[in-house]
């Protein structure tokens, strides 16, 4: 064999366990709920252990964490409660966290991303306006009713807020068992702050009268509603 048909077969041969090092690895059992035992923990995983086949009950596979609202009484009138893998056994491999957000009357979440998950939203009670801003620095809002659904990309700063007079609850499920969150607002200044203030009202406008919000407002910023 040539030199040159080395070459193409190692480049092959290099492209092909490249892609398969990169893939997400299916699970090779039924099902992997999380080990709580409190041992002393030698070996790191990509992840959480798993429990022993021959201990997982049907409880590993079911939650209460999200029977109960938040705690809104704070600064941005919201609470949101994620449950992942470390709080739910049975979501330990699956790629899947789940979470509820409270959003008591002028109560928002402010913009944040998740860099290892997208998001689905299912907006559960009262309205809620949401939207995210995209690296073209395009914003995209709808006003969410009770039953209807919005989608976050991955990695995609978003926000939501409640647009009605009473208090709005959300559920969401996002594609790993570890998402992650970064906010801009933590990383920049405290949440009694004045900045935070005006961040909120450039993001979000008004309209006296009406049960809606308008238009984001953020300069530099496009808007699709």
């Amino acid at each position: 064999m040539t030199n040159h048909h080395t070459i193409i077969v190692s480049s092959i041969a290099f492209f092909f366990w490249f892609v398969i090092s990169m893939a997400d690895f299916d699970n090779l059992q039924d099902a992997c709920p999380t080990s709580t035992t409190e041992q002393q923990q030698t070996v790191f995983f990509n992840g959480l252990p798993c429990k022993n086949p021959t201990t997982i009950i049907a409880s590993d596979f079911k939650t209460s964490k999200l029977n109960h609202g938040g705690d809104t009484e704070n600064f941005l009138r919201s609470a949101t409660t994620v449950v992942t893998a470390a709080d739910f056994p049975g979501l330990n491999t699956l790629g899947l966290s789940i979470s509820r957000t409270d959003l008591d009357v002028n109560g928002m979440v402010v913009p944040h991303s998740h860099p290892r998950a997208s998001e689905m939203m299912f907006v559960w009670r009262g309205s809620v306006r949401a939207g995210f801003i995209d690296t073209e620095k395009k914003v995209f809002q709808k006003l969410l009713k009770e039953g209807d659904v919005f989608v976050f990309p991955r990695g995609l700063l978003h926000f939501c807020l409640n647009a009605g007079y009473e208090l709005a609850v959300a559920f969401s499920v996002l594609n790993s068992q570890n998402p992650g969150v970064v906010s801009i607002t933590d990383a920049m200044f405290e949440f009694d702050s004045d900045a935070v203030k005006v961040l909120m009202g450039r993001l979000i406008s008004t309209t006296p009268g009406m049960n809606t919000m308008q238009n984001v407002t953020s300069h530099g910023f496009d808007h699709h509603l």
